[in-house]
């Protein structure tokens, strides 16, 4: 889901993965675990969430303890147990009305470039799209399917100036 505020300002550059000429820093990708409280006008945020993870445990428990062991009466516990909390991250994204068919074919061929993206040059942000930027991102700390700011920028997707329509 896209969280968008209202868009002011000039339009950043845009630049195609080929046209790239600085480095893109391979660092982890900057993530807020809330919301960013007073957005700057023109900023676009997505929220990903990731729900928990449980186990259930099924135990076997011997009611006399004490006991010798002959003739020992058991119950059975059953009990859930978490093994990762829910998780909720905001981060800022090139804002969506940007993100034409040439800039997500851009987004393709920067992908292929890499190895994450083996299908076809489409433009379109399809699933196969999305896996590759979720294999993309997850290499730099952020598992999500959606294309952060950071990492469109690390590949020279858009300029270092702000994503502004």
């Amino acid at each position: 889901m896209t969280y968008l505020r209202p868009l002011f300002g000039l339009a950043a550059l845009w630049l195609c993965a080929c046209q790239s000429t600085a480095p893109a820093p391979m660092g982890p990708i900057p993530i807020r675990t809330t919301p960013p409280p007073r957005a700057i006008p023109g900023q676009c945020w997505a929220k990903d969430e990731t729900p928990a993870t449980f186990e259930t445990v099924t135990e076997q428990v011997r009611l006399d303890p004490a006991g010798t062991g002959a003739g020992a009466t058991y119950r059975t516990e059953t009990h859930q147990r978490i093994l990762r909390e829910r998780r909720m991250l905001w981060f800022e994204i090139p804002c969506p009305a940007r993100m034409d068919a040439g800039q997500v074919a851009a987004l393709q061929r920067a992908l292929k470039v890499r190895d994450v993206y083996s299908g076809p040059i489409t433009g379109r942000m399809d699933g196969a799209t999305r896996g590759a930027i979720r294999r993309y991102q997850a290499l730099r700390g952020l598992d999500s399917g959606i294309l952060s700011l950071a990492a469109a920028r690390q590949l020279g997707i858009v300029a270092y100036g702000r994503d502004r329509p």
